[in-house]
């Protein structure tokens, strides 16, 4: 799955948005283990800050947890 993104806009914002789309539609389920910094990287060819700052808002709005060991994981809702 890789998405054109805007370049013009800023990435991470993209980048989570995607990743909150792909939750919505049930693409990653509740419980769910979301790609971590080195998958989204590669995915949408970004810098790994890159894709830590959007996992990092995904985080601070509730969409995602860490999970001790786990990774990064779609929140229960």
């Amino acid at each position: 799955m890789t998405e054109d993104l805007d370049r013009s806009r800023p990435i991470w914002r993209q980048v989570a948005a995607i990743i909150e789309v792909r939750v919505a539609d049930g693409t990653y389920p509740p419980g769910s283990r979301v790609p971590g910094i080195v998958e989204l990287s590669a995915e949408f060819n970004i810098a790994a800050s890159t894709a830590q700052k959007a996992l990092s808002h995904l985080r601070t709005t509730g969409v995602v947890r860490t999970g001790l060991g786990m990774g990064t994981l779609v929140a229960d809702k």
